[in-house]
């Protein structure tokens, strides 16, 4: 197993490099192009997404030198590579035997559509004619919900948190739950990341995915706490492990677990702390600008996914048809039946019983219309075979005025009442 220590100071090469050293005298022009692209996106993009980037064009050079072997360079690649390629990330599996995920089918496709547009605009003399992955090839992300901790166990979680003994632990979880912050934003905070501003405290949050920094508001509790921990730490990383390095995602994800099996709530995501802060706020009224500027979002669409959670427009309308309907029915006998009906509730079918000019409407008074202009397609519409003259001549009308969608509809309510009376 090759060291990591190694491979960071330059000893061994990594995987990425032993991968494009063994492909170079196989297809050179392939390697020659991919690295030179590499080389420029790493001038302007993130590590990351070089990292991203690198797999991506060395699993496409495997995939042509293997398949394609006459593909010299990417000037030759077309749809039926592509494809190829796609294939074979379906029959790939992880680790644990489960295909891969559609972000990360998403990831590796829009990373060589990224790589193919930027050289053809590039004008690279090893481009294609045209990008050869369109947009259809790539899977549409799930659009899931936040996942947030009720009220109920983020109340658990915030005893077993105040409850903490180990400082370190305890500062680390009360910045999490109160600030919104990203984990990777709270392992890069520095020693003078709070600072007071007007009439109050405010921690700078460092740059982070969005490339980013903001300041948020300091909770009264998070103070002493951030004093206490500054005065026996003097360093320029602001959280240490006992040991004297800065705390990293897996040190963070232990410490909330190890709080979260003593609350009796199981599993917790740090992530999932920055969603319920979110979902509290916006269930209490806070507007969805002030909630994006806390969580750093560069757009609102990002924020919309918590009102989502807690649509009260939804909410509101949705319990005041459920009153209507309750009222209507609170009189009525349970059975339902012809048979069965009683006085009240023949007289709230005939309360509700509207003649029309033809037929009747049904709809409760308590139920608003939803069909002010077109009673015949409304579910409450009924009528009898007294209106047959009166729908056969609407028919007839709208069949003269060329209306064949109106003059459908009414054939169809004439030709049901000739089933009715057969």
């Amino acid at each position: 197993m090759t060291d990591p220590a190694a491979v960071a100071a330059g000893l061994v090469p990594s995987a990425s490099e032993r991968d494009w050293t063994e492909m170079v005298p196989v297809a050179p022009r392939l390697v020659g192009t991919a690295s030179r692209y590499l080389d420029q996106i790493g001038l302007s993009q993130r590590p990351a997404t070089v990292v991203a980037a690198d797999r991506a064009l060395r699993d496409f050079c495997r995939y042509l030198i293997a398949d394609h072997p006459d593909t010299n360079g990417f000037a030759q690649v077309g749809r039926n590579h592509v494809e190829g390629f796609k294939a074979l990330l379906g029959q790939r599996r992880t680790r644990g035997g489960t295909p891969l995920s559609a972000s990360t089918l998403r990831q590796r496709l829009g990373m060589l559509h990224s790589f193919f547009e930027r050289i053809i605009e590039w004008d690279w003399p090893d481009a294609p004619a045209r990008v050869p992955i369109f947009a259809a090839d790539l899977p549409r992300s799930d659009d899931a919900l936040p996942r947030f901790l009720d009220d109920a166990d983020a109340v658990r979680l915030a005893r077993a948190v105040a409850a903490e003994p180990d400082p370190l632990r305890r500062l680390v979880l009360e910045l999490l739950s109160r600030t919104g912050m990203r984990v990777g934003e709270l392992c890069a905070l520095e020693a003078d990341a709070v600072v007071h501003i007007g009439e109050g405290w405010w921690l700078r949050v460092p740059l982070g995915k969005l490339h980013n920094d903001r300041y948020v508001p300091l909770h009264p509790q998070l103070l002493p706490l951030l004093d206490a921990w500054r005065a026996s730490h003097a360093h320029p990383s602001l959280l240490l492990t006992n040991d004297g390095r800065p705390i990293n995602r897996h040190v963070v994800t232990r410490m909330l677990n190890r709080v979260a099996r003593r609350a009796g709530i199981g599993h917790v995501h740090p992530h999932q702390l920055r969603h319920t802060l979110a979902t509290q706020a916006i269930n209490r009224g806070m507007r969805l600008e002030t909630i994006a500027a806390l969580l750093g979002h560069k757009t609102m669409r990002m924020t919309m996914r918590y009102a989502r959670i807690a649509n009260r427009t939804v909410a509101d309308e949705y319990q005041a048809v459920t009153a209507k309907v309750e009222a209507l029915y609170a009189s009525a006998p349970a059975a339902l039946g012809a048979e069965a009906e009683g006085p009240g509730m023949r007289r709230v079918r005939t309360e509700h019983h509207r003649m029309l000019a033809n037929g009747w409407c049904t709809r409760p008074r308590e139920l608003d219309c939803s069909f002010e202009t077109m009673c015949e397609s409304c579910g409450f519409f009924a009528t009898t075979v007294e209106f047959r003259p009166t729908l056969q001549r609407q028919a007839d009308h709208a069949a003269a005025n060329g209306q064949p969608a109106r003059a459908e509809l009414f054939k169809g309510l004439v030709d049901g009442l000739g089933k009715e009376a057969s």
